[in-house]
Formats: structure tokens, sequence, C-alpha cells
């Protein structure tokens, strides 16, 4: 049985706004340095920058040129799913989240002991809304810190989500009477679980690629209809890589991911200096408006913004 009939797989992007725009007031209660409402993190689980160009994801490369971007940003060890998100979504690295084990262990340890980049949005007035595919997600579920989520619950048959469904999920949301999310998190899982069957860069691990690709195209098209095109600011990124049919070495193929920033007030075609994957979090929030915590490492890439840098010196 191939992967495609095992996952289920059967298988555009809109119009950046390289200028920085004015932001419309949806909120008093919101802080009002934001450059936008609403941000988009989407994180392709163990894609590998060079699969971006190697098997031709066409929305990602649509996003690199309308926007801002490195395929060389860096993740944390063990450079596996979940101590890498923790840190994605935290802004620390495993020494202070304290999560280095890969699996739903919330029944152990509860949720994470960090604040997440939910809680402190939330903190700050804004909606949040995630939706993960794999269980292990569970612990940065932390209570009172997102305003929906939607996660699978364990199983074999039921301990993950095809993109299609998660995706899916994100489109009930949003034509949903819900109020719209000024953070909203996707995760999608199908490189990683394509590399673990058949290997990274096998031919089954490009139509899992080409599958992430395309759930990053419907996201955005979900998005444009309900916050309007050039409305809101979003974030791809991965996980990790992988090599052979594993990950969570110290090797550059585990830990050399990709980061695209792109929408509203980002900067067409600039290729970016180091990042790590804590500043996913810094920069979201930083987008919103929102001080980090001081002990977070993770820091706001700016660069991609420079009507807002302009704004802050005047």
């Amino acid at each position: 049985m191939n992967f495609a009939v095992w996952m289920g797989i059967a298988g555009l992007a809109a119009t950046a706004v390289a200028a920085f725009p004015a932001v419309a007031t949806a909120d008093d209660d919101l802080p009002s340095r934001r450059l936008t409402d609403h941000v988009v993190i989407v994180s392709i689980d163990g894609l590998r920058p060079d699969a971006i160009g190697k098997f031709r994801m066409r929305t990602l490369q649509r996003l690199m040129r309308e926007g801002s971007y490195t395929l060389n940003a860096q993740t944390i060890l063990p450079s596996k799913t979940l101590p890498s998100h923790t840190s994605m979504l935290t802004g620390v690295d495993a020494d202070v989240h304290g999560i280095t084990w890969n699996s739903d262990e919330t029944d152990a340890h509860g949720h994470v002991d960090v604040p997440t980049v939910f809680g402190i949005a939330k903190s700050a007035g804004y909606e949040t809304a995630a939706f993960f595919s794999k269980t292990k997600f569970h612990h940065l579920e932390t209570p009172e810190t997102l305003d929906y989520v939607k996660s699978p619950h364990g199983g074999f048959f039921t301990g993950r989500y095809t993109w299609r469904r998660t995706v899916g999920y994100v489109e009930d949301y949003l034509e949903s009477d819900a109020k719209a999310p000024n953070l909203m998190f996707v995760h999608i899982g199908e490189p990683d679980y394509a590399g673990h069957l058949y290997g990274w860069m096998s031919v089954v691990y490009h139509q899992a690629v080409l599958e992430a690709d395309r759930a990053v195209a419907e996201i955005i098209d979900e998005a444009n209809d309900r916050f309007g095109g050039g409305n809101y600011t979003l974030i791809v990124t991965a996980d990790h890589g992988g090599h052979g049919r594993d990950h969570g070495s110290s090797d550059p193929r585990d830990t050399t991911i990709p980061w695209i920033v792109w929408g509203q007030g980002v900067q067409a075609g600039v290729q970016l200096p180091a990042i790590r994957t804590m500043d996913t979090a810094a920069t979201a929030l930083w987008i919103l408006g929102v001080t980090t915590p001081p002990d977070w490492i993770g820091k706001a890439v700016t660069g991609p913004f420079p009507g807002a840098l302009m704004a802050t010196t005047e």
C-alpha cells in the first residue's frame, strides 16, 4: 500500500502587501502598535528546505518571492517534533521548557511549564486558535490559553490527522460564527509521516511535500476569505528536517529548516540572516504589538517590516 492511499491523500496563494499599510482598528483593547490584526503560523513537520526547490513547492516558492525568507534557519537539539515545536511556540530552548521527549506524556508531565505564545497573546486581549495533527501537542494546550483547539486523541486510527482533516477543521472554524482568531497555528504532518515510512527525499516524501504545499495554499484561501487578502501576516516554517528514515541528531539535514514570512507589512524578496526556531514566537508577538518575556532567547525578526521600523524611529 502506498503512502497516498495509507494516509488518504487525494491531491492560490493571495496577493502579498509589500508596503506597510494602515491596520484597521478591530478592538480598542488590543495593543495599538500591532502591525496586523491576524497572524497565522503554519508548521510543516519534517520539511527540509532543499525540498522546496527540488520538488517545486509552488505555493511556498511564491511566498518566498513575495515575502522574506531563509532556507538556513535552525531548530534545537534534540531535533524532534515535540521539543522543537515547544521551542517554536515558547521562545526558549529545551533546557528551559524541559520537554525533551517526543510523545504524548501529558498524563505524567502535564502541560508545558513555561508561557506559550498563545497564553501571552491571549493575556494581551487576542483570540487564539491552534490545529494540531498529533497527540503529542497536548502538552502545548495549556488551559485558558487557547480560545479554540483541535487535535487528535490517540489510537492507531485516531492518533493523527491527515492534512485534509486538519485543514477541514480550519475551514469549518474560519467559516463559523466564532470570533476571528488574531493568532492561529496550523500543523501539517505529511512530510514527517512519509520520511519515517519511506525516507526523506524519497518518491513518497516528494508526494507528501507537494500535499503539504497544497495544504498551505488552502489555508491561505481560507484566511483570505475570513480576514481579507492582505489583512494578515503568514509565517511558514518547520520543526526539523530529516535524513534516511529518521531525525533528531545534530546533522544539518535534521536541524536546518525553512522560515518564510509573507503578507501584511512584509517586504518582498528579502533573504533573511540567521534565524532560530525560537524566533517564531517572538516574531508573532512583535507583529501583534506584544512584549515578549525578558527570559526568552527568541528574538523578533523585524527586517521584513521596513514600514514598521521606520514608524518606530519617527
